[in-house]
């Protein structure tokens, strides 16, 4: 029943009747070899949201560790519970959601919980209207530039040179490497060994994933700062705006930041604080489209552009709705579990012209790649 013992009005969105979620592991194509972990698998929450007219919302939760997959599972159960009846309206669901995490706090888990239920909220409310979610969001179907930022993690110079080619070779003008060495020296000899090998048209963007101390973060990125990179990625911890402002201020090279950052409050505390030349907020944590609508907005008025991070397919469709849109970063982790996966035709992604999101699970994968509690 929905909590507040009211029903939906004609007229309203379809109201929900379940949410379940189905918990998959699956492998990846090449192996993620960051600063922080090496990862060879992807843990993904596959989330059905259904209405009581029919209707299925799909998303999902990529959770780096198989162990987070099973407490996200269980807290979007419990917020199915709490939501049968109500409107899937993505404002009238959060307000509820929020009320009944509150003092459990809207951080961590419970907030990429909100997320993935907003985003498959989202999907169903298209889909009921015959829409894409381009279209919906008042966008056009729109092809954006993506980078390949499957692999290329801490490898030797040489390999990373060969993957970079491979990368380039699966149709992009882009790829992303990973930085994060053990001496300035190692990660300057990967990027000379990359930037090299790549024809001079395609882009090469870095990630430290947060490795660097303040005072390393300045002597590394100096070293890189004439080395061709369209942009250096989160050299500090993630939330360190003093320093990564400085080091905007300091180089030539544009700093991107943004992954991490916990919904729109936490970016428009970036920008005003002009702690990067750069945004790429995360789909999850941004706080799903509701939250990806309110941080475009934001970089909008600040005049940033603005790309993705990971949930590749769903961000084809917001990155076609923001102004500032910049790249979307490509991954295809979710291949394996999909009916259709998405297409890259010279250097770009569409988002799907057909109504929703487009995410549909191929159910025979999803049954080989479940993982039970």
């Amino acid at each position: 029943m929905n909590p507040s013992g009211a029903r939906p009005h004609p007229g309203d969105a379809p109201a929900i009747h379940s949410i379940d979620a189905t918990l998959v592991v699956v492998p990846m194509r090449r192996p993620l070899g960051t600063s922080a972990a090496v990862i060879t698998e992807a843990p993904l929450v596959l989330v059905d949201l259904r209405t009581e007219d029919g209707i299925t919302g799909h998303a999902y939760l990529f959770c780096y560790l198989e162990s987070a997959g099973h407490a996200a599972i269980t807290l979007i159960r419990e917020a199915g519970a709490a939501l049968a009846g109500t409107a899937a309206s993505p404002a009238a669901v959060r307000r509820v959601l929020e009320t009944r995490f509150k003092l459990l706090g809207l951080r961590g888990l419970v907030s990429a919980a909100l997320a993935v239920v907003d985003v498959a909220c989202w999907d169903a409310l298209a889909i009921a209207a015959g829409l894409p979610l381009a279209r919906l969001l008042g966008a056009t179907i729109r092809p954006v530039p993506a980078y390949n930022s499957n692999g290329l993690g801490l490898m030797e110079p040489s390999a990373a040179a060969d993957e970079a080619l491979e990368l380039v070779d699966e149709g992009f003008r882009a790829v992303k490497m990973r930085l994060g060495r053990r001496s300035a020296t190692d990660d300057l000899a990967a990027v000379r060994a990359v930037r090299a090998a790549l024809p001079d048209d395609v882009a090469l963007m870095a990630d430290y994933n947060q490795a660097l101390s303040p005072s390393a973060a300045r002597e590394r990125c100096r070293r890189l700062d004439d080395e061709g990179l369209s942009w250096i990625e989160e050299p500090v911890r993630h939330d360190d705006y003093t320093t990564t402002a400085e080091l905007s201020a300091l180089l030539r090279t544009p700093v991107q930041i943004g992954e991490n950052f916990s919904g729109p409050r936490a970016m428009s505390l970036a920008l005003r604080h002009n702690a990067s030349d750069l945004v790429m907020p995360d789909l999850e944590r941004i706080g799903g489209v509701s939250g990806w609508l309110g941080a475009a907005a934001l970089a909008d008025a600040a005049d940033t552009e603005m790309s993705s991070h990971l949930y590749t397919e769903v961000s084809a469709h917001l990155l076609a709705a923001t102004p500032t849109a910049h790249w979307l970063e490509y991954v295809d982790w979710a291949d394996p579990v999909l009916q259709e996966p998405l297409k890259v035709t010279e250097g770009r992604v569409s988002p799907p012209d057909r109504p929703g999101t487009g995410l549909a699970w191929d159910r025979g994968a999803v049954a080989h790649f479940r993982r039970l509690p």
